[in-house]
């Protein structure tokens, strides 16, 4: 088994898209970054998911790094995210057949990853969610002014240009200054990995293709699916939750277990959104645990394994 992380293209869904990969195991972590990140923000993650017997797809998704970069607005709706999604799994069953599927996201690719499993495009044996929550429960959310005041740059995001010259200014410094300012540990983000992420906001039309994603979102895209309903969720599903999110609140998780048949949460107080960059050994156990069917260590439970030098439990 090797741990070491390369880097290809792989076609999927009539697209091309850059993945990090990882491990030789017989089961797939497909594993979806959110904005403005990159598929280097699960770096932490793939060697732990590699150890525990996953071959390890961290994608950067259409419009990021060297993935394709459709040009219209609705080429990022919702729907044809998750065909991007559909299309991997099957690029990955036709290279090595996994046993078993796990879908994991972040941000916006929790996001998709919350409409794939409810829309049940392919099978998955189990769902990670980090710091983003059901889309019913941040429907429900927006009513309260706790959570519209924190979801101001969705608006912000529809005004034409503006915000894509500002995202893109002095070679992406304003990514810089989001995670630095938004992050309760901003040591986790080295020069070297600010730069990957500047770099990647900085190339042609990605600045607008980030936005775009928002966009979509608001220009029908979340109508449509709100009109389809939100079917209950049979797969096993972990929600891992940074407390100090200053975009999502947690009043967004209310709710969640009226639409998750197996459902486990934990939190993490002294986090922020960016949960598995700045906390990423608690957040590699809590991962590895769920897919292994054990019981989910909380912060406290990982904090006095480690003290006392054992596993978790």
């Amino acid at each position: 088994m090797s741990d070491a992380v390369t880097t290809r293209l792989i076609d999927a869904n009539h697209l091309r898209f850059e993945v990090m990969e990882c491990g030789e195991g017989e089961k797939f972590a497909l594993c979806l970054h959110g904005f403005p990140e990159h598929a280097i923000s699960w770096r932490a993650q793939m060697p732990a998911l590699a150890a525990a017997g996953y071959r390890v797809w961290a994608v950067n998704q259409r419009g990021y790094g060297r993935s394709s970069r459709p040009q219209k607005v609705n080429d990022y709706s919702i729907e044809k995210l998750m065909a991007d999604v559909a299309g991997l799994i099957d690029q990955a069953t036709r290279e090595f057949n996994p046993r078993e599927v796990a879908l994991l996201g972040h941000d916006w690719g929790a996001a998709i990853a919350w409409f794939f499993a409810m829309r049940r495009l392919r099978p998955i044996d189990a769902l990670v969610i980090l710091n983003v929550p059901h889309p019913a429960c941040f429907r429900a959310a927006l009513r309260h002014w706790r959570q519209l005041r924190k979801s101001w740059y969705i608006g912000f995001f529809q005004i034409p240009l503006l915000p894509d010259l500002l995202l893109r200014a002095a070679h992406g410094k304003a990514v810089e200054r989001m995670f630095l300012r938004s992050s309760c540990h901003p040591e986790y983000f080295s020069s070297e990995i600010l730069a990957v992420y500047r770099e990647n906001v900085s190339q042609p039309g990605a600045a607008t293709a980030m936005i775009d994603w928002y966009r979509a979102f608001a220009r029908g895209g979340f109508q449509r699916q709100m009109r389809m309903g939100f079917p209950r969720i049979d797969t096993r599903t972990l929600v891992i939750w940074g407390l100090e999110d200053v975009a999502l609140d947690p009043i967004t998780l209310h709710g969640t277990e009226r639409y998750v048949t197996d459902y486990t949460l934990r939190t993490l107080p002294g986090f922020s959104h960016w949960v598995q960059q700045e906390a990423p050994e608690v957040v590699s156990a809590m991962i590895t645990a769920f897919l292994a069917k054990h019981r989910v260590p909380t912060l406290q439970a990982f904090r006095e394994s480690a003290e006392a030098g054992r596993a978790p439990s």
